[in-house]
């Protein structure tokens, strides 16, 4: 059940970006999607895919916290301009 959560959750964050990233977070977050596909292809048991979606969300929790959280204040920091007096 887990496992099904878990894809139809990345199913719909992935279907809406193109079909080649723009930035290392959706590199990241594409591999980690990439890499759980390949697990659950090899899976046998239930146990399996379940450790291959913990994997995917652990592997998830990571480029979050670096590349996508590096992009945000990427981001943040082109908004943040300081109005010139004039």
């Amino acid at each position: 059940m887990n496992v099904m959560l878990v894809l139809a959750l990345f199913s719909i964050l992935l279907s809406g970006s193109p079909v080649f990233a723009q930035n290392p977070c959706e590199d990241c977050l594409k591999a980690a999607q990439d890499q759980l596909k390949q697990c659950l292809n090899t899976a046998i048991s239930q146990e399996d895919k379940k450790s291959c979606a913990e994997r995917q969300e652990a592997k998830a929790k990571v480029c979050e916290k670096g590349e996508c959280e590096i992009e945000r204040a990427k981001n943040s920091n082109k908004h943040d301009v300081i109005p010139q007096k004039k």
